[in-house]
């Protein structure tokens, strides 16, 4: 830590049972006459904590404590503060970019004459992999095994590249495959609620806090953890040394009472919650959890809420730590000393929250009555659609005929009655209907952190083996435990075989389905449902359902509990009311319903004790890093830079810094752009930049094929984030994706501007590159929701998009194209590219000069092809000063390596 100023007199002593430590007390700002932090949220004392503590005149300045010390929680004033995160965690898929970036980083360094060894991780770095691993087995003892040896062929290339990363940098810390799901590893292993480092040689304790490059990194909110998903280009400057600068956010408290009811589950709370703070529009804002109702909610039940900040659009759903954090760590084995820190630190800087304390102040509150909530899936597209599980039916039935968009899929009611035969590849023959169920899988960091709703799926699976259901052969089954703690306490209460005699097996360590890594459907099943265009269904416990995310076979998918994942697998079809009617037959030929096999909550409690021993805990978690036989087996090369190879179609150096100059080019207009993408509302990151199969015809797919890639070895995009030339060929290739300027296609195509050709976007991209002309995409609301993808936004800078033009930004997608020298404009209310009369035919200019100003107003002219001109203004997405810097150095890293040289 930096030497730091104090001028506000606020370092002071605490005793502790590992002696005494420092801290920098909040309560110091009162008697200075600052402001009273006392009735702030409590999140937002987190942040004026790292502000107090790392005042240093330059990055952080007096003047930024004392803006957020007067912090107005009714009605924050949009000013700018400097966030320095304690650490920074990755995943696999995410992280390999960035350490790529990194790599490059030292590359354009040494080409400049600078000293490479000075690009380093300045704070600790996690990175954990955990989503390379794809279901191609299920279904067997033998999937787990199987897949783990597919996972080493296809990615060795990418994790040797990670062991030279683990060599090369300081403060780099990577856990093996095969160990657990990045947040589950975070929330019972990695965070430690209160740090304590070393400043000017003494012991200094601070709130724990973080910033990650997945978007449920939120997920550790649910443990007092504040710590938010950004994209792999804002986490690299972090890792670099830089503050996160962002606009003081405001704090939407959401109060709960009550108890949840018999029956219900955290995932049925968590879909309800999602509905809710997505009608209340909480983009970009803080929510923090209050009220004595937290008292009966357990910390993981928190952490599931807090993990799907992302579905409702939050930068974080905030639980404060309180009676219940200190009674997990105790039973995740973290030591005695850390319990004891964390309390007595927390309780003197007014961060511990207990019964019938004065609620903090809010710029608006929800309330939920936690006895409300009902058993519940989220779909067919999003996970803020959700639906009570006796309207699942009647809610199929009207999806399956309203029209194509967001939850239709404009079908007939000829088409309802469907139905395709196929012999399986084991012999089977079945009959499959529309909204039958293909896939089943318990996955995703949402619900294996949560033992409650694992237990209960155990407990389905049991009854239903002795009522003797089996689950119909055309269901892929699967479970991938979010940790080897999982599979412990599933073993040791004796439901893991129960799982196991339904299909169910563990099939790997990490994050599978909800991904988009869900394998293969057999081959004459997927060829069945294409052939006869059927619509099938996926079921699975995660917290993503977007379009062509779970599998290009399978177009509706639902968000539910793991007992309800075993339910509908057993029942075959999601076109069933499950309330009412059976799962299926049982050995004596009488039908059995979910309510005779659904466990009670003392079945569950019974169940709780396997999951909560602290020696288990510290048993598996004791040596993780170096836990992954083959992967210590994996050579390490020990030089600085890294040796890129021309023939890798896994690593290459990216192009981003290879021509850079040591100036600053001033900001100029974009002129004579046209529209290379033009898309309605919720198109996501998936759809801008896909994670999961690359297909053959695709420019991607062909590419590698050129590379003497075969298709079978293809892996996965997310796999091959590594590789600028794959991902820009990716870049707005998801099959679902709809671009409006070339009507009735589905996927990465596009009519191109000058030939009227219908090309691929990427061949469109390359047109454009050669004539000199830049590109822009028009969009609708929620642009770039989903994942905190940076590909989304290096790909679109990669294909010569220079604006995105859209109603409504999502917000880490937002912050990474303006990190990618892209700029965002938002249409002015009431506005966007239909009720202006624009149809992506158009010729555009954006009036730019180097006075830009965050979220100027600017005037956007436009030319159509038959001579009308027309302007409109738009706001410029570029929110704080320092961001305008970053554009106009053509990015985040440009400005840090600029800043270093």
């Amino acid at each position: 830590m930096a030497t730091v100023l104090d001028s506000f007199g606020s370092k002071d002593n605490l005793q502790t049972a590992i002696g005494e430590v420092g801290l920098f007390r909040l309560d110091a700002l009162a008697r200075e006459g600052v402001g009273d932090p006392s009735r702030l949220p409590l999140s937002i004392k987190v942040l004026l904590e790292a502000l107090l503590r790392n005042e240093n005149g330059h990055e952080v300045t007096r003047d930024d404590v004392q803006t957020l010390a007067r912090y107005n929680p009714a009605a924050p004033e949009a000013v700018e503060i400097p966030f320095s995160p304690a650490r920074v965690i990755l995943q696999d898929f995410t992280g390999v970019p960035a350490v790529v970036d990194l790599a490059a980083l030292r590359s354009a360094m040494a080409r400049m004459g600078g000293d490479p060894q000075r690009i380093n991780p300045q704070i600790p770095v996690d990175l954990v992999i955990d989503h390379s691993v794809q279901v191609d087995f299920a279904g067997s003892s033998q999937a787990l095994a199987q897949n783990a040896e597919l996972e080493f062929q296809r990615n060795n290339e990418r994790y040797a590249f990670l062991r030279w990363g683990q060599k090369a940098f300081d403060n780099f810390r990577v856990v093996p495959p095969a160990s657990g799901i990045v947040h589950q590893v975070n929330l019972e292993y990695l965070a430690s609620v209160v740090q304590k480092r070393d400043l000017n040689g003494a012991p200094v304790a601070f709130p724990d806090s973080l910033v990650g490059t997945d978007s449920h990194t939120t997920m550790i909110n649910g443990l007092g953890v504040v710590g938010w998903g950004v994209g792999g280009i804002e986490a690299e400057a972090v890792m670099l040394g830089q503050p996160i600068f962002m606009l003081a956010p405001e704090v939407i408290g959401f109060k709960v009472s009550g108890r949840m009811p018999e029956g219900a589950t955290a995932t049925d709370l968590v879909l309800t919650v999602t509905q809710m703070l997505r009608a209340r529009g909480v983009v970009g804002k803080f929510v923090e959890f209050y009220g004595d109702g937290l008292s009966s909610m357990t910390l993981p039940d928190r952490a599931t809420l807090a993990n799907m900040a992302p579905e409702y659009g939050a930068t974080m759903g905030f639980f404060p730590v309180d009676g219940e954090v200190l009674r997990y760590m105790r039973a995740t084995g973290r030591p005695d000393e850390l319990v004891d820190l964390t309390e007595r630190y927390c309780k003197e800087q007014g961060l511990f929250r207990t019964d019938g304390m004065p609620e903090p102040r809010f710029a608006d509150s929800l309330e939920l009555d936690l006895g409300t909530v009902v058993p519940s899936l989220a779909g067919p597209k999003r996970p803020q659609d959700r639906i009570a599980l006796s309207e699942m039916k009647g809610t199929w039935a009207r999806d399956f005929r309203a029209p194509v968009g967001p939850q239709g899929f404009g079908r007939t009611d000829d088409d309802a009655g469907k139905t395709a035969a196929a012999t399986l590849s084991g012999g089977e023959q079945v009959d499959v209907t529309q909204g039958a169920v293909t896939i089943a899988a318990i996955t995703s960091c949402t619900n294996t952190s949560n033992p409650s709703v694992l237990l209960a799926a155990g407990l389905v699976a049991k009854k239903a083996v002795a009522a003797g259901l089996k689950v119909p052969p055309y269901v892929k089954t699967s479970l991938a435990p979010g940790s080897k703690v999982v599979t412990d306490y599933l073993t040791r209460s004796g439901l893991l075989p129960a799982l196991e005699q339904i299909g169910f097996h563990v099939v790997g360590y990490g994050c599978t389905t909800c991904i988009g890594n869900t394998g293969p459907l057999d081959p004459p099943l997927a060829a069945a449902i294409d052939d006869n265009d059927l619509v099938v269904a996926g079921v699975l416990s995660g917290n993503r359902n977007f379009e062509g995310r779970i599998s290009p076979h399978v177009r509706a998918n639902y968000l539910a509990s793991p007992p309800l994942v075993v339910a509908y697998a057993l029942a075959g079809t999601v076109d069933v009311d499950l309330t009412s009617e059976p799962l299926g037959a049982g050995a004596d030929g009488q039908p059995v319903y979910l309510k005779e096999i659904w466990p009670t909550a003392e079945e569950i409690r019974e169940g709780l004790g396997y999951a909560e021993d602290p020696e288990t805990f510290r048993r598996l978690y004791g040596g993780i890093e170096q836990s992954n036989e083959r992967w210590n087996a994996i050579p390490v090369a020990g030089e600085a830079l890294y040796g890129w190879e021309d023939a890798s179609t896994y690593i290459q150096e990216p192009p981003f810094f290879v021509d850079m100059t040591p100036e600053v080019q001033p900001i100029t207009s974009i002129e004579g752009a046209r529209v290379l993408v033009k898309v309605g509302d919720s198109t996501t990151t998936d759809h801008i930049s896909p994670a999961g199969p690359i297909a053959k015809a695709a420019p991607a797919g062909l590419f590698l094929q050129e590379q003497g890639v075969e298709p079978r070895d293809f892996n996965s995009y997310g796999s091959r984030r590594g590789n600028d030339r794959v991902m820009t060929r990716g870049t707005f290739a998801n099959i679902r994706l709809k671009n409006q300027l070339a009507p009735g296609t589905e996927g990465g195509w596009t009519t191109h501007h000058e030939s009227g050709e219908v090309v691929s976007i990427y061949e469109a991209s390359l047109r454009n590159a050669a004539n000199k002309v830049p590109a822009i995409v028009l969009a609708g609301g929620d642009y770039g929701m989903g994942s905190s993808r940076d590909w989304a936004a290096k790909g679109t800078y990669l294909l010569g998009i220079r604006a995105v033009i859209a109603r409504s930004f999502e917000r880490i997608h937002r912050s990474n194209l303006v990190f990618m020298g892209v700029l965002p404009l938002q249409f002015a209310d009431g506005q966007d590219a239909d009720s202006l009369g624009l149809d992506g035919t158009e010729t555009f200019s954006i009036a730019l000069s180097d006075e830009l100003k965050p979220r100027q107003s600017l005037t956007v002219e436009w030319t159509s092809e038959d001579g009308r001109q027309g302007s409109f203004e738009a706001t410029c997405r570029i929110d704080t000063p320092v961001e305008i810097g970053y554009y106009r150095n053509g990015g985040i890293l440009q400005t840090v390596l600029r800043g270093m040289m």
